[in-house]
């Protein structure tokens, strides 16, 4: 999503745009009665920040619906996801899902939490000094003094102007698996899969083999049930096929189904609103996340399915969620649920999934040794990556927190919260002014919530914008704005803050394992062009001209960054209905198309998503650091800092206009404090003391190894040549909460 263009921006410089846009805001600001006198001082225009309250995710056709539903029992459904997403059962070596997400749905670990470089890294990646001088490397502790990763020698000015103290392309991530090379599972009592572990090349200390860390931070997945696609880079399709994280782009993924006649077939699923179970496929055989290489889902479904959840970690009889089953009694904590997966799978799924008595033609593990025969594949372990992924859906899915003071308050007749402080509400203004809104934008704060967005632009425009200042908010995935480097299709929900350099971790602008760009933009360019074999993702096709925030064509003579008669042009072949730019409903011949974009020098046929990331939502955002993409910043202090000074770099896809040196935000530090005042409107007491629905089970973390980034003894269980692993356990957590709270990242680090 971009504003709607200002005419005649394009002529003004950069260093002219903060002014610019800053005179365009004082001239609308409304004569006001209000009894604080500096919230009218503030220029806020555009969209109000609206409530969560009511809201619900999107919906998945055919999951709980129709004839055939997938899921034939939901609330089995998500019970068995909260089992799967809590259970360390799950990983290779004691790793679940909440291992890098049990702090309001992020990871605040700060021991053996470094990684050099971003996703994509090359294999001479190394790792930056720490505060000690010598490299963070493995088992490293991380400290204030580390933060932020690259640091300006003057936080609040411009890093063309003042310079950096460091640059860092470091990644605080999440300390994952030892990984190794899979054999075969363990079918009970022992939690560890059959591997051959051994030190890794990048994760160690003088050879002791440590915990591999992501490449990139983790986000939280409370309310990730709105986003369109999951993922940094997006790569979590919104259409989840059941078995990998590719949607239709992977060809060979399919299901197994029971047929009429008794008999299975492989079939295609494809199961729209859907990313976060294409996401949850991917860290269950990840070998930096939670699997040894070569683990697959059958694998881990052959693991689990005749096991109870849970079985070795505590739950409160009073889980929101689990408390039916659980093996605890009032004032008594057992481990484990009076269940076994398998049941849980048959109440909760569809019995053509699962029915099938045979082994039949599933295939089967590879052997484990010269004199294995492995048992051939159920179909239920067949499916479990299937099972799998739903379940964690449909259990995150209840993850919504939008309870925070700023949802409770009253609002006034212009729409804003009436009952924050003078600080909060100021600092929702100051949100605004500093366009902080243009991109975290409705009732989750991000655009990436595509759908939900588009519906309540219907319903509550003002959320949206105002007649002075009104963001292009629609079913369309791409969309048309200003960037550093020209005019250029971006992803909606995507954007480059500049937080690393051109040559860092393309995000974006990747690409799948079939070759295909990750990016939306780049397959609409060869859309115009009637390159249908490059258009894998079916909402590029249904893209509406008229509401580009930016026209690619117009009836009329236009300036060279648009087509116009003389290039060759053709109305756009969707209705123009509620157009957000009626001008603007026309586009090239695919003829036209063509020869500009095959042109070296386009103006007209750019797309610009290098280095863009997803758009994260704002709720909770004191609780969830560390911050951006590559958890490069340790508070909101830092990272108002890095957008007052309109980022770190001036990479191509930077937004023009929306990323900028705010000179307000530079010069006065109550603006920043009232700023994040208001952030923290946004955080939900229920998840700041784990009250339902994000109460939990108990789960033992690991969060570093015994010793230091300097010395690291050997001695792993798991393996001679592997560190011994510190383990944080955290108690199971009833509906009713804990008494602790929640601290933000910050806190936990060392001086």
């Amino acid at each position: 999503m971009k504003v709607l263009p200002v005419p005649g921006l394009s002529l003004f410089g950069r260093s002219s745009v903060g002014g610019l846009l800053r005179l365009i805001l004082l001239l609308s600001i409304p004569l006001s009665t209000r009894a604080d006198p500096l919230l009218d001082a503030i220029p806020a225009i555009g969209p109000i920040p609206m409530s969560l309250k009511g809201v619900v995710p999107p919906v998945v056709p055919g999951l709980l619906d129709g004839p055939s539903p997938v899921v034939v029992n939901r609330e089995k459904a998500i019970a068995l996801g909260k089992a799967l997403f809590w259970d360390t059962n799950a990983g290779s070596d004691g790793m679940a899902c909440a291992s890098c997400h049990f702090h309001a749905g992020a990871d605040r670990r700060t021991v053996n939490q470094v990684a050099p470089a971003g996703r994509g890294r090359d294999a001479g990646a190394s790792f930056e000094p720490g505060v000690d001088g010598s490299p963070r490397g493995a088992n490293y502790r991380l400290r204030k003094a580390d933060y932020p990763f690259t640091e300006v020698r003057e936080p609040l000015r411009e890093a063309a102007h003042t310079g950096f103290l460091r640059e860092s392309d470091d990644v605080t991530g999440s300390a994952g698996s030892f990984g190794g090379d899979f054999r075969a599972v363990e079918l009970s009592a022992i939690q560890a899969d059959n591997c051959d572990r051994y030190a890794s090349d990048l994760f160690h200390v003088r050879g002791v083999g440590a915990r591999a860390v992501t490449p990139r931070n983790a986000p939280t997945v409370i309310n990730a049930a709105f986003n369109h696609r999951s993922f940094w880079d997006g790569r979590a399709n919104n259409v989840f096929n059941g078995s990998s994280p590719w949607g239709p782009r992977d060809a060979q993924a399919a299901v197994w189904v029971k047929q009429a006649d008794g008999s299975v077939a492989r079939e295609a699923l494809s199961l729209i609103n859907s990313s976060l179970a294409s996401q949850a496929v991917a860290p269950a055989t990840d070998s930096t996340e939670m699997s040894c290489a070569g683990r697959t889902h059958a694998d881990l479904g052959r693991k689990l399915l005749l096991r109870r959840p849970l079985e070795r970690q505590r739950v409160h009889w009073k889980d929101s969620v689990l408390g039916p089953y659980a093996n605890s009694k009032n004032g008594v904590l057992r481990p484990g649920l009076n269940t076994v997966y398998m049941t849980l799978v048959r109440q909760a799924f569809n019995p053509k999934y699962w029915s099938h008595g045979s082994r039949g033609p599933f295939g089967a593990p590879a052997p484990a040794g010269p004199d294995d025969t492995p048992l051939p594949y159920s179909q239920t372990e067949a499916n479990f990556g299937m099972f799998f992924a739903l379940a964690l859906q449909l259990y995150q899915s209840t993850l919504i927190s939008d309870d925070a003071p700023f949802d409770r308050s009253r609002r006034d007749a212009a729409g804003l919260p009436t009952d924050l402080t003078p600080s909060e509400l100021r600092g929702l203004q100051h949100f605004r002014a500093a366009h902080c809104a243009m991109c975290h934008i409705g009732p989750t704060f991000t655009s990436a919530a595509i759908v939900t967005n588009a519906a309540l632009a219907k319903t509550h425009p003002s959320a949206f914008g105002d007649a002075a200042f009104r963001v292009s908010t629609t079913n369309n995935v791409v969309d048309r704005g200003r960037n550093l480097a020209g005019n250029a299709f971006n992803d909606v929900g995507f954007a480059a803050s500049g937080v690393v350099s051109q040559d860092g971790d393309r995000g974006l602008g990747g690409t799948d394992p079939y070759g295909h760009p990750l990016s939306y933009s780049v397959q609409y360019l060869h859309y115009l062009t009637a390159n249908k074999a490059a258009v894998v993702d079916a909402p590029v096709s249904a893209v509406r001209a008229c509401d580009f925030s930016l026209p690619i064509a117009r009836n009329a003579a236009s300036p060279n960054f648009m087509f116009a008669p003389a290039d060759g042009i053709r109305p756009q072949p969707e209705p123009t209905t509620q157009c957000f730019n009626p001008t603007g409903a026309w586009l090239p011949t695919v003829t036209a198309a063509a020869r500009e974009l095959d042109n070296p020098s386009t103006r007209k046929m750019l797309a610009l998503v290098d280095g863009a990331f997803k758009v994260p939502g704002l709720r909770n955002i004191e609780l969830t650091g560390p911050y951006m993409h590559n958890g490069s910043m340790s508070s909101l202090d830092q990272v108002i800092e890095f957008y007052a000074r309109g980022g770190n770099y001036e990479v191509a896809a930077k937004p023009f206009g929306l990323i900028f040196p705010q000179v307000d935000l530079q010069s006065d530090p109550q603006a920043r404090e009232d700023l994040i005042a208001f952030l923290r409107t946004l955080t939900d007491e229920r998840v700041r003391y784990r009250r339902a629905p994000f109460d939990h089970p108990e789960i033992a973390v690991p969060s570093g190894h015994v010793g230091d980034h300097l010395r690291m003894p050997a001695g792993n269980t798991l393996g001679a040549g592997l560190g011994v692993d510190r383990f944080e356990v955290l108690p199971a957590v009833g509906a009713d909460g804990a008494t602790q709270p929640l601290k933000s990242f910050v806190e936990y680090l060392d001086d």
